[in-house]
């Protein structure tokens, strides 16, 4: 689903996911603090923050591997406490940490999930055979695990997460230790099954780059969401384009362009700095003014502006203090 038909989808059609005041507690720590979300069918919703923030422990309670203290959320229209296993069936789940079984082949890893998942016979080779075309592993099905890039066993944790047709995919830091290259691989195969399979995808990561591809996204900080939107929309509220100019002369062309344009032009080391909303609008009337410009370049506000606007730190901050607390968590949740 584009994003344009993800706009249009109505207001009664019922969400992939909903969630209302979901809090989860590990003892006097609260990693999740009271969160609401909606997520609309057809969706790539992606949960943005650093480590420890909440985003993998609200993922393990929507696919009731942990069990909320308080709230309640929904997935594909069922309960995640009293219907776990029909959500269950209804989702798959890629996690941070490989789980195949290395010294099978990758078809023997996708025929255990099949039996797991009670799949007909009959159905098992053409779907084994069609999530493998997707993630382009359909050449590796006899090649056991272990002889795969890291790369390789992201995609077809994704193919086994396909195999029985979920209506709602998660995907927990997919590239998580991916090189770029194989971050770029991944996610054009991502993009692929968008167009290919009826499904949502909720993922967690802490790359803008990632969540720039998402249609909506939902940043955490310390287990309460901050800010909530599309990445333009989020963008747009932290504030306006930077233009930066070097210029001949830059006390006479600061002058210049107050009186001429009425906009401040700032000094910015050997340069000047004005914040405009249309950084690319702006630039063709410096030459009108009449002033000497050498260079310009032109930065708009990132989702990381969004996340230092709503946390006040950048979140490579965030990591590097969420790294003890996000290690104590993990130990925690394999309790």
């Amino acid at each position: 689903m584009t994003k344009t038909a993800v706009a249009a989808c109505t207001t009664t059609e019922a969400a992939a996911v909903k969630v209302r005041g979901l809090v989860k507690r590990y003892g006097p720590i609260e990693a999740v603090r009271g969160i609401d979300l909606d997520v609309t069918p057809g969706e790539v919703f992606g949960f943005l923050g650093p480590n420890g923030a909440g985003k993998s422990t609200t993922i393990k309670m929507l696919c009731t591997l942990v069990t909320p203290t308080a709230g309640s959320a929904q997935v594909a229209g069922l309960n995640v406490i009293t219907q776990r296993t029909a959500v269950r069936r209804h989702i798959g789940l890629v996690f941070q940490e490989t789980t195949l079984d290395e010294y099978l082949t990758a078809e023997q890893n996708l025929k255990f999930h099949a039996a797991i998942y009670g799949m007909s016979r009959r159905a098992i080779r053409p779907r084994i055979e069609a999530v493998l075309d997707l993630v382009g592993l359909s050449d590796r099905k006899d090649s056991p695990v272990r002889t795969f890039s890291g790369g390789m066993k992201r995609r077809l944790e994704i193919a086994r997460g396909l195999l029985h047709s979920p209506r709602v995919l998660f995907l927990d830091e997919p590239t998580i230790g991916l090189d770029p290259d194989s971050r770029q691989v991944l996610w054009r195969y991502v993009d692929e099954l968008r167009r290919q399979e009826d499904i949502t995808v909720f993922l967690t990561t802490h790359y803008m780059d990632e969540a720039e591809r998402c249609d909506r996204i939902a940043i955490i900080n310390h287990g309460t969401i901050v800010a909530l939107g599309t990445p333009a929309e989020l963008k747009a509220q932290v504030g306006d384009d930077r233009v930066r100019i070097v210029t001949g002369d830059n006390p006479g062309s600061a002058k210049r362009i107050a009186d001429k344009l009425g906009i401040e032009a700032a000094p910015d080391g050997d340069a000047l700095l004005v914040t405009v909303p249309d950084g690319e609008g702006f630039v063709p009337k410096l030459f009108d003014v009449g002033i000497s410009v050498q260079s310009v370049s032109i930065s708009r506000p990132t989702l990381d502006d969004v996340f230092m606007a709503h946390a006040g730190r950048r979140i490579g901050d965030e990591e590097a203090a969420a790294a003890p607390r996000s290690q104590w968590m993990r130990a925690m949740s394999r309790r």
